[in-house]
């Protein structure tokens, strides 16, 4: 009895193993990410966009390939730019699974930036999101994402420029009937970034550091490299 009591319980341990669905909260994920902004004329409008490839683990495992682009608009007396914009997303399940999931989004977002000091930047970013997730409902989400930018070498943001980079990003769901009986929380996620840059030229810069990303079901750590382009 006690043999079988045992074996009974090492097969639900292993099932239970197997059948986890989330990520291996203690492996370290990856991102590699290009933003850009471009200028239209001398007028108040441009583009602005990013590609991003996101990983479970380094690099092999995926876990969502983003490509993001937008218009957008600066007022003539207002610290301000606002776009609208649009975003295709492939997300990859955890492991050895080859199964994605796509989304269609529509955004609009509003950034605010403001200098604290010659060496102290900060910039809030509101983002509203209407999203197409394949296999649920349509769905809403509200974003608010804090920089922070510290110059350490210098008093603008120039070419040699090495700067500390932090943000902090809330995810509120909208809608949260996703349909079929499903339900997703008011609390979608958060993530929290230190990271150090450094400014390549006078319009393009490289950045690494590492996030902390906190969903619901798992917390999971992710390093970064990105590329900030504007031209």
């Amino acid at each position: 009895m006690i043999r079988f009591t045992l074996a009974f319980a090492l097969i639900l341990t292993g099932y239970s193993a197997s059948a986890q669905t989330g990520p291996d909260e203690d492996q370290l994920g990856s991102w590699y990410m290009y933003f850009f902004n471009k200028k239209i004329g001398d007028g108040p409008f441009g583009l602005q966009g990013d590609l991003q490839y996101r990983a479970w683990d380094t690099g092999g495992d995926l876990e969502q390939l983003l490509l993001r682009g937008g218009a957008t608009y600066r007022p003539e007396d207002v610290n301000a730019l606002f776009t609208l914009g649009y975003a295709n997303i492939t997300t990859g399940a955890f492991g050895d699974s080859d199964v994605t999931t796509g989304e269609n989004r529509i955004y609009q977002e509003a950034l605010l930036p403001h200098q604290l000091s010659k060496r102290v930047q900060l910039t809030h970013r509101f983002r509203y999101e209407q999203r197409w997730v394949e296999g649920q409902d349509f769905r809403t989400r509200y974003r608010y994402n804090l920089f922070v930018n510290i110059l350490l070498n210098k008093d603008e943001m120039v070419k040699k420029t090495v700067y500390l980079a932090l943000y902090n990003e809330l995810f509120i769901n909208g809608q949260r009937d996703i349909g079929n009986g499903r339900e997703v929380q008011f609390f979608d996620r958060n993530r929290t970034y230190i990271g150090l840059g450094y400014a390549l030229r006078d319009n393009l810069r490289v950045q690494a550091g590492w996030m902390q990303q906190t969903t619901v079901n798992w917390a999971k750590g992710q390093t970064q490299l990105s590329l900030h382009h504007s031209f």
